[in-house]
């Protein structure tokens, strides 16, 4: 939503667009009330909208325009939140995923942003149990670095920094866990979570169950596809929507 000299004041996003806008131009005396609101129909002299393929990307799409306009009434995003981000370090010969919050030019691999936070470290911690992957954060660890560590009775590490699996083993398994990250094989991983499922329901194990049902649900969350919208982007393009602006944004 723009004002008269044309700043952007409020980004937002919205399933039902006509109904959206229409709590701010036929207002309700609830709407009236709260003063932050007013302040922002009063100012408002037109907008620009632009359509997402899914919720994930009006998350992001949203978190970038914040960001990059800073627009007075989007109080609740101001202080720079970011979505989390997968990263794999760079120059490590036992890769291992990593949480991080911003992507910086350090020559390590990113996967995201993702808007579900709590679904993504779920998932990592699957991946981790599921290919059997180390969790330290030594860059090369190694004999001295196992004996101060009981991952791999607790999290299934396979310990490959004392050879209780090949290096080339172990890297086998974790670029299993990178392709499955880029969507390779998801469904049938997803069809094997399903069947274990079923499996533990039908053996009375319903709490197994229930965490396999959770497992797939976060799953399908972070393997949800989004654009990543880069800084740079240009005024919105409004109510038509040229090739160009699908690429500029893509």
């Amino acid at each position: 939503m723009k004002d008269a000299r044309g700043n952007t004041i409020y980004v937002g996003k919205a399933k039902d667009l006509h109904r959206r806008l229409g709590n701010y131009f036929s207002p309700t005396g609830a709407t009236l009330s709260n003063h932050k609101t007013r302040a922002l129909i009063n100012a408002i002299a037109s907008f620009d909208y632009f359509e997402t393929r899914n919720d994930q990307e009006a998350f992001l799409l949203e978190s970038k325009l914040i960001k990059q306009y800073r627009p007075h009434y989007n109080i609740q995003m101001k202080d720079d939140k970011r979505y989390p981000l997968l990263k794999i370090p760079k120059g490590e010969k036992l890769p291992r995923f990593q949480l991080a919050r911003v992507r910086k030019d350090d020559g390590a691999r990113y996967f995201g942003p993702f808007v579900h936070s709590q679904a993504l470290y779920a998932t990592q911690e699957w991946l981790n149990r599921h290919f059997r992957l180390r969790t330290c954060k030594t860059k090369n660890p190694g004999i001295h670095d196992f004996r101060h560590c009981h991952a791999d009775v607790i999290r299934n590490c396979s310990a490959p920094c004392v050879g209780r699996i090949s290096i080339n083993d172990y890297n086998r398994n974790f670029d299993q866990a990178v392709r499955l990250l880029e969507g390779t094989g998801k469904k049938s991983a997803l069809d094997e979570l399903t069947r274990e499922m079923m499996e533990a329901a039908d053996e009375l194990d319903f709490e197994r169950a229930a965490y396999l049902r959770d497992i797939r649900d976060n799953l399908v969350k972070v393997l949800e596809p989004a654009r990543r919208f880069r800084k740079g982007t240009p005024d919105l393009p409004g109510t038509v929507h040229p090739e160009e602006d699908m690429k500029e944004l893509g």
